[in-house]
């Protein structure tokens, strides 16, 4: 097998599972936002229902009447609607996925270290090990959408979020470790 074929296939599926790990992490950040956000509108919507309620007991306003019945209508489909998307859990699966792939992208990274001092032969075949593992993960987590690939570019591109500079993990390490005095 061509070492260097070999090697810009595994350089391929480590970027294919970084970018798939960071996914998941976004798209759990977004599942968790609109989570807040609906639990926000709904805790709003049956506070203006009971202060209206209260409201209605003390005035005779037909117009009051209407707007709590209304309110309350609205604050019934909200439950109604919410009860089939439980957003919290989605966000859980979301970041367990991106748990289980991460030790996979680790583990692409190490097979291009490991170029250098293994045979190719070992090293297909923790390719292809990895690849079995990558396929049965995927098959079990739910879907990214194209806002978290864009957010997960964002983050790997512009904002640096899967790197460190020498100085960074240099401060990191304990001296007898670092790179630079």
């Amino acid at each position: 097998m061509d070492k260097l074929k070999f090697e810009d296939q595994i350089r391929e599926l480590y970027g294919r599972t970084v970018y798939t790990h960071k996914c998941h992490a976004k798209m759990a950040d977004q599942c968790l936002s609109k989570f807040d956000t609906a639990k926000k509108l709904k805790l709003f919507l049956t506070a203006l229902t009971g202060s209206g309620a209260v409201g209605v007991v003390f005035a005779d306003e037909k117009l009051l009447e209407v707007a709590v019945a209304l309110i309350a209508l609205a604050t019934l489909y909200w439950t109604a609607y919410l009860k089939d998307f439980d957003l919290g859990v989605l966000a859980q699966r979301h970041r367990e996925a991106a748990a289980r792939i991460w030790p996979v992208r680790e583990s692409y990274q190490s097979l291009l270290v490991d170029l250098d001092y293994k045979p190719i032969e070992e090293l297909v075949v923790k390719r292809d090990e990895l690849q079995g593992e990558l396929a049965e993960i995927y098959s079990s987590v739910p879907q990214t959408n194209d806002k978290a690939y864009k957010a997960a570019q964002k983050g790997l591109k512009d904002n640096g979020e899967l790197s460190f500079s020498d100085k960074e993990i240099d401060d990191l390490l304990p001296a007898a470790l670092r790179r630079s005095p």
